[in-house]
């Protein structure tokens, strides 16, 4: 499964957010306006920016928004 932690407010979020809801791409939404979704990219990834992505299946985590885009494009053959 996919978390993809963002804040709305964020164009590189809205980025992902966008390619994902556009693909219908199934994926946790991890809002860090919200605390507990907060610390816990603090805690997987080390830093307080965003896009976030995790892929939960294959263990891989990244940062900015191409290479999230690109990642997922390969994996679901977009």
């Amino acid at each position: 499964m996919l978390d993809l932690y963002y804040a709305e407010t964020c164009p590189y979020s809205r980025k992902v957010l966008s390619f994902l809801e556009e693909n219908h791409i199934d994926f946790n939404h991890k809002d860090i306006t919200d605390p507990k979704n907060y610390d816990e990219l603090m805690e997987i990834g080390k830093m307080a920016q965003v896009p976030f992505l995790v892929d939960t299946d294959n263990g891989e985590k990244m940062y900015e928004s191409d290479i999230i885009i690109d990642y997922i494009r390969n994996k679901n053959k977009i």
